[in-house]
């Protein structure tokens, strides 16, 4: 049954209806729609707008519509126009008349926009503790690896040394940030825009601090207007999501780059990689590469609300039935990213005597070996290409700075003695920077 009928003389075209018809994608939010219509019905049961009895007959058939759609009794209609046609189709086919009574005071505008924070609200708080467990289970690597000494790299190429758990700390601090853009996108979201009608309020004496309170919003939107066309919250939260997948991204490209045998840095257990059909010997890590080529899709969720909204006049206009595609298509991505790379990086094995090898063998140590010759007073240009002149020495003689003979040093500068294989040494460069951080 169409809520719309009435003012049509004929049936909508089957691709109208097909075309139309939004049910595949917001049939999840079966159980936002029915919390909204709970506390939209208590109101206006409260105030007066139905009776007491159809309050409670709607209160009691919508329990029941929930009760076996989550024990799987009932089944949502896939030819319904859209979840919320459902519901009340499926109510009024329960209790009757009064059924018909719960669209009193709202329109299908304000229904969804309400459903669809309610819904969100719930994703964001899902996303935050996956992010939450993600950062615990980097934070437990840096923890079993505390002194692993890795080289740092600018350009992709050796620059200073660093510790393996200063790496993992870096990707903790991204993700603490993508918690906090969550949590402050979920923060402007939470505003009821139920109310606001098709876009210009309603002539009923309702309540909507009553029912923004109920459904545990912070308040309700002042615009009607802008409450049923507002999806900025869905743009922000697609934008937060990018970020996330961003540095998901990013870190699977380094898994990618560590687990090769050009780098050998670490070890992805056999349960979360994959093998070749035709060379034995491959042991590919497809999820962190999937993991990268997906992030792809989340950025293109975020282009597509953009460029659904940036034509919009107010208020609510059709364009926006795509909304939930692209902003639920965001999370489940995110989600299923988050919920594969969290294992691979919590078996994943730290190989700390490969990344001590390319550390040693990279003259990341040259900038400490700069600072020893300005500890004994040589300005820091002149120390810097006495250095330099050093490491090409080096890379001719197949020495490190490490090994380099102490004559050769002093060949450089008189200034360099025998203490300057303890200065150099990566762990003493490494420490040094620790006491500072």
């Amino acid at each position: 049954m169409k809520l719309w009928t009435g003012r049509f003389s004929k049936e909508a075209a089957r691709v109208t209806g097909d075309f139309n018809s939004s049910i595949a994608v917001d049939a999840r939010l079966a159980r936002a729609d029915i919390a909204g219509s709970l506390a939209h019905a208590e109101m206006l049961a409260r105030q007066g707008i139905i009776s007491p009895a159809d309050g409670e007959a709607i209160r009691a058939g919508l329990e029941s519509i929930l009760a076996d759609l989550e024990s799987g009794a009932l089944a949502v209609d896939m030819e319904a126009e859209d979840i919320h046609t459902f519901v009340e189709t499926e109510l009024t086919r329960r209790i009757g008349e009064a059924g018909k009574r719960l669209h009193t005071g709202r329109s299908r505008n304000d229904q969804v926009a309400t459903d669809l924070r309610l819904y969100l609200r719930e994703q964001c708080g899902d996303i935050i503790g996956l992010l939450q467990g993600f950062i615990d289970i980097l934070h437990a690597q840096g923890e079993k690896n505390p002194g692993a000494v890795m080289p740092g790299y600018t350009h992709l190429q050796r620059a200073q040394p660093v510790l393996f758990a200063q790496h993992m700390l870096a990707y903790e601090e991204m993700f603490r940030r993508d918690i906090g853009r969550v949590e402050d996108a979920a923060r402007r979201m939470n505003v009821c825009p139920l109310g606001s009608g098709a876009l210009a309020g309603t002539g009923y004496p309702i309540d909507r601090a009553f029912t923004a309170e109920k459904l545990g919003f912070d308040g309700f939107t002042k615009s009607t207007l802008d409450g049923v066309s507002d999806r900025d919250f869905c743009v922000e939260l697609a934008a937060a999501l990018s970020l996330v997948m961003a540095h998901l991204s990013r870190l699977g490209e380094e898994l990618i780059l560590w687990c090769s045998w050009e780098f050998r840095f670490v070890e992805l257990d056999d349960a979360y990689t994959t093998g070749s059909s035709i060379m034995p010997q491959k042991k590919n890590p497809d999820l962190a590469e999937l993991v990268r080529g997906k992030s792809g899709r989340v950025f293109g969720d975020l282009m597509a609300l953009l460029a659904m909204l940036k034509g919009l006049p107010l208020a609510y206009n059709k364009d926006m039935q795509e909304d939930k595609e692209a902003i639920f298509d965001a999370f489940d991505t995110a989600r299923a990213c988050l919920e594969a790379a969290m294992p691979m990086v919590a078996t994943m094995k730290v190989l700390p005597e490969n990344m001590r090898a390319a550390a040693a063998a990279g003259f990341i140590n040259a900038t400490d070996c700069a600072d020893y010759l300005v500890g004994r007073g040589l300005p820091f240009r002149d120390a810097y290409k006495v250095v330099g002149e050093l490491v090409a020495a080096c890379i001719d003689g197949k020495f490190t700075l490490e090994t380099l003979p102490l004559e050769r040093y002093k060949q450089a500068s008189g200034l360099f003695g025998e203490d300057v294989y303890a200065f150099v040494a990566l762990e003493a460069c490494v420490a040094r920077r620790q006491r500072q951080a």
